[in-house]
């Protein structure tokens, strides 16, 4: 049997993806430059880019151009099809949320242009935060006004959670279109995040659908840059 020899790029790789996974260097940590870690390891630059490419490849870091390397959610990608505090949770990421308000509104718009038979919905407006109190998400959902769903302003989510309250009213999603692109916060959007007024955020919103294409869920999401990612894929 032939025993596959490691190359320094890959040993450089696997001693800087462990120091992530273990919580050593921590997400949103900008890591060394090139010079210091080829130091460090006693190896070439292009070395060191071979291996930054590595945890890149493996979404553990991210390479912004004259800025550097920076570390993403522990190492560990996020499914939003879990719903957020479910997939931040599984990473290690603990965090809880702030409902700002929970109300029903009549809503012409949306019902015009995924074709509702009413528009009133009822709109859930939540902050998500840290544990050290960092607001990272400010997420608005509107729901259909059905019966085990419109008496949610007076009883609120069911164990705090969107996805379970909407499958105890019957709605379960199964798949969802969504939409991504960044702009600046509000006046309003920061004061509620604590964060100055135009600070740049990721954009997210998101219609969902049952199996049987039931209307189930509007999202839109702004969610801070530093603590989230959304990745594409297609083949050709």
């Amino acid at each position: 049997m032939t025993r596959r020899v490691s190359l320094k790029h890959e040993r450089v790789a696997k001693v800087l993806a462990r120091e992530i996974r273990s919580g050593v260097v921590r997400r949103g940590t900008q890591l060394p430059g090139e010079v210091e870690l080829a130091k460090r390891f006693a190896v070439s630059r292009n070395t060191v880019r071979a291996a930054l490419a590595v945890l890149a490849e493996d979404k553990l870091i991210t390479t912004r151009t004259g800025k550097g390397s920076f570390v993403l959610f522990d190492g560990r990608p996020l499914d939003g099809r879990l719903g957020w505090t479910h997939a931040l949770s599984e990473q290690g990421v603990e965090t809880r949320m702030r409902t700002v308000r929970i109300g029903l509104q009549d809503d012409p718009e949306l019902a015009d242009r995924i074709g509702l038979d009413s528009s009133q919905v009822v709109v859930i407006e939540r902050v998500r935060q840290l544990t050290d109190g960092t607001a990272i998400s400010l997420e608005r959902s509107r729901v259909p006004a059905l019966e085990g769903l419109r008496d949610l302003p007076g009883r609120g989510l069911d164990n705090g959670s969107i996805s379970v309250t909407l499958n105890r009213a019957g709605l379960y999603l199964d798949h969802c279109e969504q939409r991504l692109r960044g702009r600046p916060l509000t006046a309003v959007e920061a004061d509620l995040l604590g964060r100055p007024d135009g600070t740049w955020f990721l954009h997210t919103t998101r219609t969902s659908w049952t199996a049987d294409d039931r209307f189930a869920e509007y999202a839109d999401e702004l969610l801070d840059p530093d603590h989230y990612e959304l990745s594409l894929s297609y083949n050709s």
